[in-house]
């Protein structure tokens, strides 16, 4: 079976930077599993996927627009130190932020006595990456895996 719409995909990969820097693995895991077509997986690779089958392998650098996006500006906000109900803040810290579209995961940048800087920005944004991919298993989804949305068993949900 090839990959298509609906099409279960199992594949095993290794994910670099543009200096060639290790990011992720699944090297001595279960392979990553995903329902084909229903933006499981960033779209570039989603893309690149298409129409191969099992046991293909392929090596793809994804731009950053198929990736993770171009890094926004308007996501970098300083706010007030005041707005955070912790005293013990660190570069680096992790939060959600409610914003009118919805939550935002942002990282802590930069902190000042009065500002904290905070950027939402995902931290792979601005980046092409590249997918060493060997794919394990192509299958049609079940009725179940389409109505909930992802893969179940081995590489997949566990209800």
């Amino acid at each position: 079976m090839i990959i298509s719409e609906n099409a279960v995909v199992l594949f095993h990969y290794t994910l670099t930077d543009e200096e060639g820097n290790e990011l992720d693995s699944s090297t001595g895991k279960d392979p990553l599993a995903y329902i084909h077509g229903h933006k499981n997986i960033i779209p570039g690779l989603e893309k690149a996927m298409e129409g191969k089958k099992s046991g293909d392998v392929m090596i793809e650098t994804i731009e950053a627009a198929e990736a993770y996006g171009e890094r926004q500006e308007q996501m970098i906000q300083q706010v007030p130190r005041t707005s955070f109900q912790t005293e013990d803040m660190q570069v680096g810290m992790r939060f959600e932020a409610q914003t009118p579209n919805g939550p935002v995961s942002v990282i802590v940048t930069e902190l000042t006595d009065e500002t904290v800087t905070v950027d939402g920005n995902h931290p792979l944004a601005g980046k092409a990456l590249t997918f060493d991919v060997k794919i394990d298993t192509v299958r049609e989804a079940s009725e179940e895996e389409l109505a909930h949305g992802h893969v179940h068993g081995k590489g997949g949900h566990q209800h």
